[in-house]
């Protein structure tokens, strides 16, 4: 008879403790893109949906979408984009400049390569100058 007052004296306490609050939240965009849209390698390892209004790229076997401050991915450019928490994403994408890559096309891509090629070697040529010889 005790262990039985026991067990409902146990039941009732667990069920009068306040049950602890869940919140769930789940964003799906829907972004009309064709089924093998035209990708241009912006970085290796990172390319961009071309010619496409929003910034959608590709990296790391997902589809990225940059919307404001927030970024979502996809599996597939035909299903919906989830939003990702930014420990999420990956490095070489927070470091793009927002907006750059909207409407991006191949003669943009081809330009940034030249303007970068042309960054590293004045940086390398600097650095080779910058060093005064004993």
């Amino acid at each position: 008879m005790k262990a039985i007052l026991a067990a409902s004296a146990l039941a009732a306490t667990l069920l009068a403790r306040p049950a602890a609050a869940q919140v769930s939240l789940h964003v799906e965009l829907g972004v009309p893109l064709p089924p093998s849209p035209t990708l241009v390698v912006i970085q290796p390892g990172i390319q961009v949906v071309a010619g496409y209004p929003e910034e959608i790229f590709f990296t790391e076997s997902y589809y990225w979408l940059r919307r404001d401050a927030h970024w979502y991915r996809s599996i597939h450019p035909r299903t919906g984009f989830v939003v990702v928490a930014p420990s999420r994403i990956p490095p070489g994408l927070a470091r793009l400049p927002p907006g750059h890559y909207r409407n991006y096309s191949k003669a943009q891509a081809k330009a940034d390569r030249q303007a970068w090629k042309e960054q590293e070697k004045a940086e390398k040529h600097a650095g080779k100058g910058g060093h005064g010889h004993r």
